[in-house]
């Protein structure tokens, strides 16, 4: 195995050695493999690909051209509409709320765009941003997911099992501190 390997590893570096770095070698029989594995494992639900681990437009289409695979999770919004308008997806998932109100307008501004990324959401605030951004009257309709604090917060020592994230809009107690009181009936919202 090692032989294999310090072979590989000359050859690649042949094979690059008139590049200047950074650049990355990907094994493409060894990717198709795992691609194939993961889905597989998926057992006939759809595995949708993180941009964020994958960083080529290349090898993201190539995942999405297999069987089992559908959609892509960008890591922030401009790069949903930079996948989304290079063609490499019609299912672009944001991966985190986002404020970035460019980023934003140029999404409402688009029913193209619109019908193609999901943003992600963990508060009433968030879709309130989206809304100062471009009213929901003078906008296609957004797609949204909706981020759920799904943790376990009353646990019989008093302490908190799950997630401590709170939503990136509203600033609050450090994670690990006791939970908030219960939203009155005008607060809309519990972290």
């Amino acid at each position: 195995m090692a032989i294999e390997s310090d072979e590989l590893r000359e050859r690649l570096d042949r094979a690059t050695a008139h590049l200047d770095p950074p650049y990355a070698v990907v094994d493409l029989t060894a990717f198709d493999a795992n691609a194939s594995a993961l889905a597989a494992r998926a057992d006939g639900k759809p595995v949708r690909v993180a941009s964020k681990s994958v960083r080529s437009r290349d090898l993201l289409v190539r995942a999405l051209d297999r069987p089992g695979w559908r959609g892509v999770m960008a890591f922030t919004l401009p790069e949903a509409i930079w996948l989304a308008r290079a063609g490499v997806s019609t299912d672009v998932l944001v991966a985190y709320p986002t404020v970035d109100r460019g980023a934003l307008a140029e999404l409402a501004g688009d029913p193209g765009l619109a019908a193609t990324v999901t943003l992600m959401v963990d508060s009433i605030d968030q879709l309130d941003l989206v809304d100062t951004v471009r009213a929901p009257g003078q906008r296609p309709e957004l797609r949204v997911c909706l981020d759920l604090d799904a943790s376990w917060r009353r646990c019989a020592a008093g302490c908190m099992s799950g997630s401590a994230a709170r939503p990136c809009t509203a600033p609050g107690p450090p994670a690990g501190s006791p939970p908030p009181s219960p939203p009155g009936p005008a607060s809309g919202w519990s972290a």
